[in-house]
C-alpha cells in the first residue's frame, strides 16, 4: 500500500514539474493578477530582499510557487506550512525561504477570540492574518461570509470564550462596534469596549480592564485598526486604584446576576 502511494505521489510530482516547465517565469503584460509579485530584472532583485511575497498565507501550495526560477527568494509568514508537493518544489528549485519576522508590540495576551457579522467579515479576515503576524493564537467564531447574519450571535460566542477563559481577550467587528459591545457585555465577567482610537483602546485596558475590543468596520481604516489592536493587546491594567474600580464593576455585575 505504501509503495502504491509513493508511486502515485511520484507521478503527481512529475506532472507538476512538466506543468512548471511550460509556464514562463515572467508574467505576460495581460496578467494583472495581484496574488503573485515576480521580480525578474537584476536591478529590481538587488534592491529587494525577496522575489515574491506570500507572507499573507498560512499554507503555501504548489500554485503559489508557479513561475519562480531556481534560487528565487520567497517571503513567507513566520508560521507558514507547505503542502508536500510545494515542499518538493522548494527543495528541487533550491528556493530560499525568508520568514517574515513577527512584530513585537510588547504583547500582554497570547490568545484572541475573534468574531464579526457580515459587515465585519472582510475586515475580520484581514485582521486574523495580522494577529498571526503578531504571534497571537487566534480562534475564529465566524461569520464565514458576507451573507446577512445577526451580530449578537457572534458577540455572544466570543464573549463566552473570554468569560470561560478559552481566550485571553476577544475582538468583535460589526458596522459600528456598538451593538456587539452591548451584546457581549451581557455575558458574566466580560467588559467590552467600543474603541475608535489608540488612546481609547489603551485607556479601556489600563483603566477599565476591558477584555473584549469591539470595532466598527465603517469607522476606521485598516491601518488605524491595526494601531488600535496593537494598543489593546499590549496594554494591561496595573495600578491598584484602577483594579479597585474594576472590582466595583464586577460587584455590580454579580448583584444583578444573583
Amino acid at each position: 500500500m505504501d509503495s502504491t502511494k509513493q508511486e502515485t505521489r511520484e507521478k503527481i510530482r512529475n506532472l507538476v514539474r512538466e506543468v512548471l516547465k511550460s509556464v514562463p517565469a515572467e508574467s505576460s503584460p495581460a496578467d494583472h493578477s495581484p496574488e503573485h509579485v515576480v521580480v525578474n530584472s537584476i536591478k529590481a532583485k538587488t534592491g529587494r530582499e525577496f522575489d515574491r511575497d506570500e507572507s499573507s498565507k498560512n499554507l503555501i501550495t504548489e500554485d503559489d510557487l508557479r513561475g519562480l526560477e531556481s534560487g528565487s527568494r520567497l517571503r513567507i509568514a513566520q508560521n507558514a506550512k507547505f503542502t508536500p508537493l510545494a515542499a518538493d518544489i522548494v527543495a528541487e528549485k533550491n528556493i530560499e525561504l525568508i520568514r517574515k519576522e513577527s512584530r513585537n508590540v510588547g504583547l500582554k495576551v497570547s490568545t484572541v477570540a475573534i468574531g464579526a457579522d457580515h459587515g465585519g467579515f472582510p475586515l475580520k479576515e484581514q485582521l486574523k492574518n495580522y494577529l498571526g503576524e503578531l504571534g497571537l493564537s487566534v480562534r475564529d467564531f465566524g461569520t464565514n461570509s458576507t451573507d446577512a447574519v445577526d451580530y449578537p450571535d457572534f458577540a455572544h460566542a466570543v464573549a463566552q470564550a473570554v468569560s470561560g477563559k478559552q481566550a485571553d481577550v476577544g475582538i468583535l467587528i460589526d458596522g459600528a462596534g456598538i451593538g456587539s459591545a452591548m451584546a457581549a457585555n451581557k455575558v458574566p465577567s466580560v467588559r467590552a469596549a467600543a474603541c475608535y482610537s489608540v488612546s481609547l483602546a489603551r485607556n479601556s485596558r489600563e483603566h477599565n480592564g476591558a477584555n473584549v475590543l469591539t470595532l466598527g468596520s465603517g469607522q476606521n481604516s485598516f491601518d488605524e485598526i491595526k494601531a488600535i489592536v496593537d494598543a489593546f493587546v499590549s496594554t494591561e491594567i496595573s495600578e491598584e486604584r484602577h483594579k479597585k474600580r474594576v472590582d466595583k464593576i464586577n460587584s455590580i455585575d454579580r448583584t444583578y446576576r444573583a
